[in-house]
C-alpha cells in the first residue's frame, strides 16, 4: 500500500462526507504529529499499534561491495518501529 493507497483507505472509513483532501489532511496530521513526538521524547507508543523510537547506531568498519576496500561507516540515528502483540497477532 502506498500513500495515495492510504489516503483511498482513509476517505473510504471517514464516510463519503469526507474529501480527499480532508482524508490527505488527516493523514499528514498523524504523520507529523507521530515524527514531532518521537523527535521531542524519543519514543511514540500507540496502544495496540507498536511503538516508534529513536535508534542509534554506532560507528563501526564496513566493506564496499564493489571494491572490497575496508571503510568507516559513521554513527547514525534513525526511527525504528515494534509493532504490538495484537498487530503481530491479527496477520
Amino acid at each position: 500500500m502506498n500513500k495515495s493507497e492510504l489516503i483511498d483507505a482513509i476517505q473510504a472509513v471517514l464516510g463519503k462526507d469526507a474529501t480527499k483532501r480532508s482524508a490527505d489532511e488527516a493523514l499528514e496530521a498523524v504523520l507529523s504529529s507521530i515524527a514531532s513526538g518521537v523527535k521531542k521524547d524519543g519514543k511514540v507508543q500507540i496502544i495496540g499499534f507498536g511503538t516508534f523510537e529513536v535508534k542509534k547506531r554506532a560507528a563501526r568498519q564496513g566493506r564496499n561491495p564493489k571494491t572490497g576496500e575496508a571503510m568507516k561507516i559513521n554513527a547514525s540515528t534513525s526511527v525504528g518501529f515494534k509493532p504490538s502483540s495484537a498487530l503481530k497477532a491479527s496477520l
